[in-house]
Order: structure tokens, then sequence, then C-alpha cells
């Protein structure tokens, strides 16, 4: 027999084969990301405020070279001050942008979205001719059982021939129809020993299946396929409302590092006001005019108020190395410093709307509450389908087959439409046994009413979320407005205690009081205007109405172009 494959020539056919692999996976790949992102695209328009530039894609390059460079140390953050100098300042803005592409947790969503997405290609794929193919091919030697000759110098009792077989077959679920299947084989035989003939035939043959009674089978499918429809149209209504959440949250970690920030240049205030009180108290001790009593406590607020200010720097440190990592996505030793004008820039903005009017929009607004009343709808659905399972089942099943003459040749046999044959009938199942669909049915309808009682929980715990952001914005605001006029009584309170000690007049617990408490109000009122944004922010997520854009950034709800 001639020779085939050459020796040296094997390690260039793997060489080929790897590459050629190479090449289809990535193929592959390619061909998953364009039908995912294309039925993405399709029901993006579906689904308000979505991400219309969506991919799974993530980067790890990150850049920070357009952002401003802190050269200046802030001198209440003592020793650790001096890390900061170099640092990259990061307004909100950039912040969220920067979330958007590294937060993992964020990353995870995208993901989720992307896998629904491609079962819903598959899904979709099950109503699509689907083509396959076969082949076998086999070279067989058989030997005379009585002489049991085995070698070539008998070959009248050796017998060798090759056997090759293929065939390509399409099925084809058509909606309303049934399944049609359809295939054409060949079969190829040659003797290489006594006789050396070829033969060759050919069948094409189609069937086609039909339920006729109870379709139930064929609902079935029609019933996979919506439901993979309508879970992208759930889980792109749920992305489109964890991207207002996640926004708001990483707001609140930003405010929250810039308040402790804060909360260390007021302590650091107050170590410089404790240690000028311990210092004029000492010289008034030492012309009599104060007791030791008196300088001691002094002394014990300025120890005590050191030990704050070191402690507050520690909670800031870890405040923005926990936002740099779990917030935005990036290693905790990225050199970065966030904008204090951000928190400069805050400013009380009370929503004019009442608590009634709010549980309106929200209810209208809701992408996850619209997801319940379709959840319910395909429950509803299902007990149809599941009652459909209880009738008799009759199915028609039709074949046609065409085939050719037997060729004593190698070419190929076509099929002679004049060799046909057909067969059609009707299976029967009276459904004498139905207690696997009878305990479908009866959980289906179960299913259905906890559907709707779900859909009236969320109904009532979306009245619930509004109502109780709706109180919290209200006491925000209230608490903005206390702690404002607190850190003024606190501030005249400390000028009165500093001209009485001026004087020698002064009680040292006064004085320490006094000092405290602008410190606690002044980081009261800090936190009060922060809690107050992130109320209306989640006010406004509650309502369903905050837009965000691609870059993660909001609108505010009267500057927004499209609610």
């Amino acid at each position: 027999m001639k020779r085939l494959l050459q020796p040296g020539s094997l390690p260039v056919v793997l060489a080929s084969f790897w590459v050629w692999a190479g090449c289809t996976t990535e193929h592959y790949r390619k061909s998953a990301d364009k039908e995912a992102y294309g039925v993405i695209k399709q029901k993006t328009p579906l689904v308000k405020n979505m991400d219309e530039r969506f991919t799974v894609e993530q980067t790890n390059q990150l850049s920070l070279d357009g952002l401003p460079v802190t050269n200046s140390v802030a001198e209440f953050l003592g020793r650790d001050g001096e890390a900061e100098r170099g640092a990259h300042i990061l307004s909100l803005e950039n912040a969220l942008e920067i979330a958007v592409k590294h937060n993992r947790a964020y990353q995870v969503r995208k993901e989720d979205l992307y896998l629904v997405a491609l079962g819903l290609t598959l899904a979709r794929h099950q109503f699509t001719p689907i083509f396959s193919g076969n082949g076998t091919a086999q070279f067989i030697t058989s030997v005379d059982q009585i002489s049991g000759a085995t070698n070539n110098a008998v070959s009248d009792n050796l017998s060798q021939h090759v056997d090759v077989k293929g065939g390509i077959n399409v099925s084809w679920l058509v909606r309303d129809v049934g399944r049609i299947t359809a295939a054409l084989t060949t079969d190829f035989l040659h003797f290489i020993t006594g006789s050396r003939s070829t033969t060759s035939f050919s069948q094409a043959n189609a069937t086609l299946f039909r339920p006729l009674l109870r379709n139930a089978g064929f609902k079935q499918e029609i019933e996979n396929l919506t439901q993979a429809e309508r879970a992208l149209l759930y889980i792109l209504r749920d992305f489109a409302q964890f991207r207002k959440s996640f926004s708001v949250q990483v707001a609140g970690a930003y405010y929250g590092v810039l308040g402790n920030r804060d909360a260390v240049r007021n302590s650091y205030l107050n170590l410089q006001s404790s240690r000028k009180n311990a210092e004029r108290t000492r010289a008034l001790a030492q012309e009599g005019r104060v007791t030791q009593s008196d300088l001691g406590r002094l002394q014990q607020q300025e120890l005590a108020a050191e030990s704050t200010w070191i402690n507050a720097i520690r909670t800031y440190r870890q405040a923005l190395d926990d936002f740099k990592l779990t917030h935005l996505g990036l290693p905790v030793d990225s050199n970065l410093v966030l904008d204090d004008r951000e928190l400069v820039a805050l400013e009380i903005r009370q929503p004019k709307m009442a608590v009634d009017d709010s549980i309106k929009v929200a209810l209208t607004a809701r992408q996850d509450y619209q997801n319940f009343k379709d959840r319910y709808d395909d429950s509803v659905r299902r007990v149809a389908l599941a009652a459909n399972f209880l009738k008799p089942q009759l199915d028609l099943n039709a074949l046609v087959g065409i085939d050719s003459k037997e060729e004593n040749s190698a070419r190929f046999a076509v099929p002679d439409v004049n060799r046909y044959n057909w067969s059609a009938g009707l299976d029967l199942d009276p459904g004498l046994d139905r207690k696997g669909e009878r305990n479908n049915y009866r959980t289906a309808l179960i299913n259905e009413k906890r559907a709707e009682r779900d859909l009236e929980q969320q109904e009532d715990q979306i009245k619930l979320q509004v109502r109780d952001s709706w109180r919290a914005l209200d006491q925000a605001k209230r608490t903005y407005e206390i702690n404002e006029i607190g850190v003024k009584l606190a501030e005249r309170r400390v000028e009165e205690q500093n001209l009485l000690a001026e004087l020698g007049r002064a009680k040292a617990q006064d004085q320490v009081d006094a000092q405290n408490d602008l410190v606690n109000s002044k980081n009261q009122l800090t936190q009060a205007l922060v809690g107050h944004t992130i109320a209306r922010l989640q006010f406004w997520v509650n309502m369903g109405i905050l837009y965000i854009k691609d870059d993660g950034q909001w609108e505010e709800v009267a500057d927004a172009k499209s609610n």
C-alpha cells in the first residue's frame, strides 16, 4: 500500500493542528461575544438607564497620569502627611469611573448578566436548523476459519476491504409545526483482495414529529425559550437597579473617608487648643492664680486630645485603604488622596415631594417591582402548561425516505426519487398514569400563589422603603440644622472660656467640656451633611428615578434628561 505520511512530516502536522486549534478557540470566543452582546443590545431599549456600552471585559490597566498631584503636606496629619506628597487627587467623579471599571463586585454582576445572555443564545439556537455530521472509516481483515491463514502467502484464505460511512443531519424545531429532521447517509465499500470490487449506496430521509392533542412537549420547548428571554430582561433590570445602588454606596464611602479626614483636622485643632490651654494654665499656676487640680485636669485633657488625634489618623488611613480595596478595586498601596473640595461643595437640598406621591412614582419606576409582576405572569403561564400535561398524548410521526441504487463503482450513489418509501402513524398515550404530571400541576398552583404573595410583599416593601427613606431624609435635614446651631453655641462657649482663662477665672472642667463639645459638634455637623446627601440619593434610588451615566456618575432628578 502507498505510504501516506512521511516520518519527518509528523511534527509539521502536529504544529499545524495546534495552530488550527488555537484559531478555532479564538473564533468561538468572538462568536459567543458577538451573539451575547447582540441579545443584550436588542433588549437594552426595554430597560431604562441600562448601560448602552455594556461589556464584560475588564482591563487591569489603570493610569492615573491625568489626575492632579498634591505637592503640599497636610500639617494636621502629622508624620503621616508626608506619605501623601506626590499622591494623585481623586475626585468623586473619577472615583466612580474607576469603581465601575475595577470594582470586583461590579464585575461579578456584569459577568452574571453576560452568562444569562449566553444562555439565551443557546435557547434561541434550539429553534434554528441544527446541522451535524458523522463519518467512520474501517480497514477490515478477515481470515478463513478452516485454514487459519494470516499471511499474504495464502491470499486465497485472506479477505481485506475498506468500509467508509458518512452522513449529514439537520434538525429544526419549528414553532407551531413540530420537529423536522432530515439526513443524508452514504456507504462506500472497497475490496482490496479477491474481486477488488467497489460498491456505494446512499439514502436520504426526513421525519416530522408533531404533538396533536395536548402539544405539551412542544409547548415545553417554547416555554424554555420564553423563560430564557424573560430571564435576560429580569437581570438587565436588576443590573440597572444595581448601578444606582452601587453609585450611592461608592459616594457614601467616598464622603465617609472625607469625613474621617475632617475628623483628623478637628482633632488636631483640638490638640492645639488643649496645648495652648495647658501652657497658659501652667503660667497661671506658677503665679498661684489657679489650682494644681485645674492644671492637672487640663494636662490630662492635652494627653487625651493627643490620643484622640492619633486614633483619628489611624481611622482615616484605614478608611482610605478600605475604600481603595473594597470600592475602587485597587491595591491598597495606590498613592491616592480624596479631594477635600467635594466635602466643601456639599449642601442641603431637600426634595419637595410628598411621601404619597413618592410611593406612586416608585411603584411606576422601580424596575425590580416590574420583575415581580412579570414573574407572577410566568407562574400563571406555568399553571396552564402543567394543566396541558394532564391531557392524553397523541403525536404524529411521519417519515419519507429515498434510496439510491447500489453502484458498483467508487462514484457517489445519488438517491433515486423513484425508489422512495414513506410511513405515517400516531402514538397514543391515554394517560392512565399521570401522578407525576398531577404533582407538577399542584406544585405550579402553589408556586402561583407564592408569586402572588411575593408581588404583594414587594409592593409593601417598596412603600416601606420610600416612607423610611423620606423620614430619614427629613430627619437628616433636622439633624444638620441642630448640629449647625450646636457648632455655633460650642464656638461661643470656647471663646468665653478662653476670655475667662486669660483673666484667670476659668474652671478647668468648663474649658475641657467646651473644647470637647466643639470638636464633637464639628464632627457631627460633617456627618449630618454627608448623611443628608446620601439619604437624598438613597431616596431617589428607592423611588427608582436616580439617573446613572455610563461612568457611574449620577444626575440629580431636577437636572436629569431622562428618568
